[in-house]
């Protein structure tokens, strides 16, 4: 909830809590709900709870909104309400729940390729995405089932009929949120699992970012050569999500770290499928004319932090603190130089 604070001579006297809206009072539809929530679900609203989006309802389907994977290789089912739905609502995620739980793997792959338009593997992509050391055996997907009701935070009866089911041993919660218009914009309020846990906006912050070789080969050295970190298509929407101050640690697929740098401007636009903010390096910069490519190994990135990362998108989450981001630069220069 959010509250307004009534202030009187410096003093802060009292809470008043402000007017919050659902998606339905903007004369939205819960498919505009589904992508938003589908396009933020890694690196917004579930940093540190890794997630692998693997499939979304198709048209007239009886499917829930968006499936995923955990790192344990079960399925996360979410089910988006725009406005108030009540019981029943929960009564049909329980069931397409229910359905997704008799899905073989070669169903999900099938899916997850249509989803993906990708020829790689289910258990492939998965083993890449948690940087697992091995891939999951096929029997290992999909064997247990988690469902994650996501509605506006008034919807008393949508929250009553999660909780029953809860007590009664289902795997379901509820996750709400809100809309907010102030000055005329409006703001989203979400509540992730497990405890709300988010880093402040505000905060310098490490990022691993793709150098786009999967677009681009020749990526990697518009960023170098241009002192940049940058993406492209339909990924160019990640540059918005480094700010000035946050160090940004180059990550070339195959290869692992090649770079870090702090990010110095806001964001640029050269062209209609370009997004860019100029940075200033930290450590070495790799030169075409280098020979071969200078690389911490993903592994090795993942000993010095001791953490996990979702390699498979163009960022990579978990998100670091600023002492942690320093710390990786520090290593990556001594890694770096020492080769």
């Amino acid at each position: 909830m959010l509250y307004k604070i009534e202030e009187k001579a410096g003093v802060f006297q009292k809470l008043d809590p402000v007017e919050f809206k659902d998606f339905s009072s903007f004369g939205k539809l819960e498919k505009d709900l589904e992508n938003l929530i589908a396009n933020s679900i890694l690196d917004v609203l579930f940093e540190d709870a890794k997630l692998m989006p693997i499939f979304q309802e198709r048209q007239w389907q009886a499917e829930a909104d968006i499936y995923a994977l955990n790192e344990r290789g079960e399925l996360v089912i979410f089910e988006l309400k725009r406005a108030s739905a009540g019981k029943d609502a929960v009564h049909q995620a329980l069931r397409y729940a229910q359905d997704a739980g008799q899905w073989t793997y070669q169903k999900l792959a099938r899916k997850f390729e249509e989803y993906s338009n990708s020829t790689v593997s289910l258990v492939s992509a998965h083993r890449e995405a948690f940087s697992l050391e091995h891939e999951l055996e096929p029997k290992e997907i999909n064997n247990n089932q988690h469902l994650l009701v996501i509605g506006s935070a008034a919807d008393e009866s949508l929250i009553s009929s999660v909780d029953y089911w809860k007590k009664n041993g289902i795997s379901i919660d509820f996750l709400p949120y809100r809309v907010y218009e102030l000055a005329g914009q409006k703001h989203f309020e979400f509540f992730a699992l497990p405890y709300d846990i988010h880093k402040n906006p505000s905060d310098v912050k490490g990022v691993l970012f793709d150098t786009n070789r999967s677009w681009d080969e020749s990526s990697i050295w518009s960023m170098m050569e241009n002192s940049r970190v940058e993406a492209y298509g339909d990924a160019k929407r990640f540059v918005h999500h480094v700010h000035v101050g946050d160090i940004v640690f180059f990550s070339h697929k195959w290869c692992g770290l090649i770079a870090a740098a702090k990010v110095k401007s806001e964001v640029k636009t050269p062209d209609s499928e370009t997004l860019y903010r100029d940075v200033e390096f930290l450590t070495p910069i790799p030169s075409r004319q280098g020979g071969k490519l200078l690389a911490m190994p993903f592994s090795e990135v993942s000993s010095t932090t001791g953490k996990s990362f979702f390699w498979a998108r163009t960022i990579k989450v978990p998100y670091l603190t600023k002492n942690e981001a320093l710390e990786l630069v520090e290593e990556l220069n001594k890694y770096l130089r020492r080769k």
